[in-house]
């Protein structure tokens, strides 16, 4: 199957530098005990086998279920039906994203339940679902995106004035989890179909960008109500310890059922709809029919190998380098490989190759490919970097860094060509992939579990904020470059 062996290929590329920096670490700073390292390795393939088959099965299931969807509404002609799919759509989509499922249950592990991974989950989802809807008016109605962002980001910011500071960091995080390898592709796929809505306009290749960053904005919204209704249960947590397991093999097959469980519910929902929209709508052939169904067998046995692998012994590695060289105080290497770690996962990220070549086609080449990618991967590294500087200085919030971020982001709107302002926040989402969203968290928080003065609940969240918010900076600056560019060659 040479589409596997495509996807294969990108995720041993996006696994190595990890690798390579874990087996740095052990040999020339801190040892990691050898049931551990082992377990990391089993970890490792697991997730890059679970991607690839996960990945086929996005491209061959679930990515046509969001194309047919979004044609068949476009004949509708009825918004009410519009809004209603969007808003079922997004919930359910949102649901079976592999990042956020990850995210979710660390929220809850972190917290000692005080906040559960159902909790969030459904909150984020339903404040994604809702957004959604806004993105398909956005494109039937040709609002501008920037004024939206303009809007969206004013009321986060508000809501953020009044939320409990714990859920500020858990509310920016869960957008870039929630806009994951499912996500994106399905709503990109979703607002192709539905840009066809659009009366006496041509659908155009810029109407694909700006739905996943409204919809990001809603886990962020979201997460901010949360906190007003949720209880104070929430306490500080300075330190976490990982159980020393010795075990090797055992640890997969202990969480083997509950993986498996959790697969089959994150993707029985979209089943159901393809099912019931076969049926009653989309009246396939066989052939078709049953290639689609191959995909979603192909996403299911993907999905439960990336859980198996993660919380098998991929993450406990992260967490342990982090706690580690937090506790041995070795502040510059634990800053370098920080930035590392930034660096060359970004470069690596199957979605962040795809987004940089598109630019490079969108802007006939104007815009190379490399001249994206450098800045971006310096600019992820600079925000992983960044979290374990706001991990290791008392005085310096997330709000410190989100909150002129953000306004710089808003203001670079009103200069850069909406194209790329589409292209800028979207990329914000393409950029938090799975390995940000496992193995680097974990790391931060391994940092903030031993770092005197650190609390893990504060400070051991923010950092996938950070990664999201270098694209929205970099690609809107690229943009602006590039419209001066061609003002110069067109005089």
């Amino acid at each position: 199957m040479p589409i596997f062996s495509e996807k294969l290929k990108e995720n041993v590329f996006a696994i190595l530098p990890i690798l390579f920096i874990v087996f740095f670490v052990h040999f020339f700073f801190t040892p990691l005990e050898t049931p551990i390292l082992i377990r990391f390795i089993i970890g490792a393939f697991l997730i890059i086998m679970g991607l690839a088959l996960f990945l086929v099965g996005v491209d061959l299931g679930i990515t046509p279920l969001g194309s047919l969807t979004g044609q068949t509404l476009t004949k509708t002609n009825k918004l009410w039906i519009v809004l209603l799919a969007a808003f079922i759509l997004g919930f359910f989509i949102s649901i079976a994203e592999p990042g956020l499922l990850v995210y979710a249950k660390q929220i809850e592990s972190v917290t000692n339940g005080g906040i559960t991974s159902l909790t969030l989950l459904v909150s984020v989802s339903i404040g994604l679902a809702i957004l959604v809807g806004l993105g398909f008016l956005r494109i039937i109605y040709n609002m501008p995106l920037y004024r939206i962002l303009l809007v969206l980001y004013v009321i986060i910011f508000i809501l953020a004035l009044f939320a409990k500071k714990e859920f500020i960091a858990f509310a920016f995080d869960a957008s870039g989890a929630t806009t994951g390898v499912l996500a994106v592709p399905f709503l990109l796929s979703l607002s192709v179909g539905i840009s066809r809505l659009k009366k006496n306009s041509k659908s155009s290749e810029k109407d694909s960008f700006g739905l996943v960053s409204i919809a990001s904005s809603g886990a962020i919204i979201a997460v901010l109500v949360l906190s007003f209704f949720a209880s104070s249960g929430v306490t500080s947590v300075d330190h976490i310890t990982m159980p020393n397991e010795t075990r090797i093999i055992r640890p997969f097959f202990d969480i083997g059922w509950q993986m498996l469980s959790d697969s089959f519910m994150a993707l029985l929902p979209l089943l159901v709809i393809l099912i019931l929209m076969q049926i009653f709508r989309f009246k396939l052939s066989k052939r078709q029919f049953r290639r689609i169904v191959f995909g979603f067998i192909y996403a299911f046995i993907g999905l439960f190998l990336f859980f198996l692998g993660v919380n098998g012994g991929f993450m406990e590695v992260g967490f342990r380098i982090g706690d580690l060289l937090a506790t041995y105080d070795h502040k510059i290497i634990l800053i370098i490989i920080a930035f590392l770690l930034g660096l060359f996962t970004i470069i690596a990220e199957p979605a962040v190759s795809v987004l940089t070549h598109q630019i490079e086609d969108i802007t006939a080449g104007y815009v190379k490919r490399k001249a994206v990618l450098i800045p971006l991967s310096l600019g992820v590294g600079l925000a992983i970097m960044g979290s374990v500087f706001k991990i290791l200085i008392p005085s310096l919030e997330l709000w410190h860094i989100i909150l002129p971020g953000y306004i710089i982001s808003l203001i670079l709107m009103f200069f850069s060509p909406k194209l790329f302002v589409g292209i800028a926040f979207d990329a914000g989402g393409v950029a938090t992939g799975p390995l940000t969203a496992t193995f680097i968290l974990a790391f931060i928080q391994g940092v903030a579990s031993s770092t005197v003065g650190a609390d893990v609940i504060i400070d051991g969240f923010g950092m996938i904020a950070f990664v999201a918010l270098a694209p929205i900076i970099t690609l809107q600056i690229l943009g602006i470059i590039f419209k001066i560019k061609t003002r110069k060659e067109g005089v």
